[in-house]
């Protein structure tokens, strides 16, 4: 019964993961369907409600993965110091390596999908420096994300076995 519990956490994050990095890529497809005029690095863009709903969808499917694969993998062998890490076995250097890139890899990803998203509010309809490409790679972000949090799940429970 664990191993089709670990299965299903395994597949609901990924799940979740791949709908952000597609609703994050398909906000990028609706925001340049919008007339915008371009002077060198400069740009006059009409903002897009749909890749505003799309990049927010995107950004809270994203948030939601890494909250599971955080609560469900635990922390159950934390590493606290240099030493503490050097003496771990190596499944549990692993479990730590996976649980800092996906931070790191929630943290730039979140913050290219929230700029993006915030670049298509209604009240932004403004000139200003090119925000280009922001929406698309929050959603590749989001499916390298997806690999990371299931390399965390299984390391971590494996730890914990």
């Amino acid at each position: 019964m664990v191993k089709a519990g670990g299965i299903f956490v395994c597949i609901l994050i990924i799940g979740l993961d791949i709908a952000a990095g597609i609703l994050g890529l398909e906000a990028e497809v609706e925001q340049n369907k919008e007339k915008h005029l371009r002077l060198w690095i400069f740009e006059c863009k009409e903002p897009s409600p749909e890749a505003f709903k799309l990049g927010l969808g995107a950004a809270a499917f994203l948030s939601i993965a890494h909250v599971l694969a955080n609560l469900l993998g635990g922390c159950y062998n934390c590493i606290c110091s240099q030493d503490d890490l050097q003496k771990a076995s190596p499944n549990r250097q692993l479990t730590m390596a996976c649980l800092v890139f996906t931070w790191i890899i929630l943290a730039v990803g979140l913050s290219m999908l929230v700029i993006g998203t915030l670049s298509n509010h209604k009240s932004r309809a403004s000139c200003g420096l090119t925000h280009h490409h922001f929406l698309s790679i929050g959603g590749i972000l989001c499916f390298v994300h997806g690999l990371f949090c299931v390399a965390y799940y299984v390391s971590a429970t494996a730890t914990e076995g």
